[in-house]
C-alpha cells in the first residue's frame, strides 16, 4: 500500500509540475508579444502556413460534414413531417458546435503537431539552447508567434467551415430532399441568432491557445533524438484533442446558464 500510495503522490505531484509548466508557457507568450522585438514576418509566415495551407482540408471536411448531416437528418426529420426545417438544424449545429469543434480537431491534428515536431527538431539537435546563447528568447521567436497566429486565423477558418458547410447541406437539401433553395437559405438567416454566432467564436478562440500551448509545451519538452519528437508529436495531438472536447464541453455549459 506504501508503495502504490508513493506512486500516486509522484505521479499527482508531475501532474502538478506540468500543469504549472504549461500556464507558466502561456503566461510567458503571452507577456512577450508586447515586449519588442515583435517579429512581424514571423507571424505572417505562420499565419500563411496555419491558415491558407490548412484551408484545402477545411473545406473538404465542412462541406461533406454539411451534406452528410442534411442528408441524415432530412430522411430522419421526414418521419415526423419536419424535413423542411433541415436548414435550421444544420445552421445551428453547425454553427454553434460541429463547425468549431471538427475545424480545431483538424488543426490540432495538423497545425499542433506540425508545431510540436518542429520545435521538438530544434529542441534535440540543441538549436533552441543555441538561440539563447544567441541572445535570443527562443519562447517569444517560437511560441508567441504561433499563439498570435494560430489564434487569429483559427476563428477564420471556423468562420469560412461553417459557411461552406452550410452551402453543402443546400445541396443535399434541394437535390435529394426536395426543399426549395429560397425557403432553405430562410430558415437559415432565421434560425441562427446573435447568441449562436458568438458561442462559435468564443470557441475557436480558446481551441488555438490549447492547441498553440500543448503543441510548443510538447516540442519544447521532446528529449531522446527523433523517437522522442515522433512521442512529442503523438502526444501533442493527443493532449489538444482531449482538452478541446473538455473546454467544448464547460464552454457551452457556460454559455447555456448564463443565456
Amino acid at each position: 500500500m506504501d508503495r502504490l500510495l508513493r506512486i500516486k503522490i509522484s505521479w499527482f505531484v508531475n501532474f502538478l509540475k506540468i500543469l504549472h509548466d504549461v500556464f507558466e508557457l502561456f503566461g510567458q507568450s503571452i507577456f512577450y508579444l508586447f515586449v519588442r522585438p515583435y517579429y512581424i514576418r514571423d507571424i505572417i509566415i505562420q499565419m500563411h502556413s496555419i491558415g491558407v495551407r490548412s484551408l484545402p482540408i477545411v473545406l473538404l471536411i465542412s462541406a461533406f460534414t454539411g451534406m452528410v448531416l442534411a442528408l441524415q437528418s432530412g430522411y430522419e426529420m421526414a418521419v415526423y413531417g419536419a424535413k423542411m426545417y433541415v436548414g435550421s438544424l444544420i445552421s445551428i449545429s453547425l454553427v454553434r458546435e460541429l463547425g468549431p469543434v471538427l475545424i480545431a480537431m483538424v488543426v490540432a491534428g495538423r497545425v499542433g503537431s506540425g508545431i510540436a515536431a518542429e520545435l521538438g527538431s530544434m529542441s534535440v539537435t540543441e538549436q533552441i539552447d543555441a538561440m539563447r546563447a544567441l541572445g535570443t528568447n527562443p519562447i517569444k521567436k517560437l511560441a508567441s508567434t504561433r499563439l498570435i497566429a494560430i489564434t487569429i486565423m483559427l476563428p477564420v477558418l471556423t468562420v469560412i467551415g461553417d459557411i461552406v458547410g452550410i452551402f453543402g447541406g443546400s445541396i443535399i437539401a434541394v437535390s435529394s430532399l426536395n426543399i426549395p433553395s429560397e425557403f432553405y437559405w430562410n430558415t437559415v438567416v432565421t434560425s441562427v441568432t446573435f447568441e449562436d454566432i458568438t458561442a462559435g467564436l468564443i470557441k475557436p478562440f480558446v481551441f488555438a491557445v490549447i492547441i498553440a500551448v500543448i503543441g510548443c509545451y510538447m516540442g519544447f519538452m521532446a528529449k531522446g533524438g527523433t523517437q522522442g519528437v515522433g512521442e512529442a508529436t503523438t502526444r501533442s495531438v493527443v493532449v489538444s484533442s482531449i482538452l478541446i472536447f473538455i473546454s467544448d464541453f464547460f464552454i457551452t455549459k457556460f454559455l447555456i446558464s448564463i443565456a
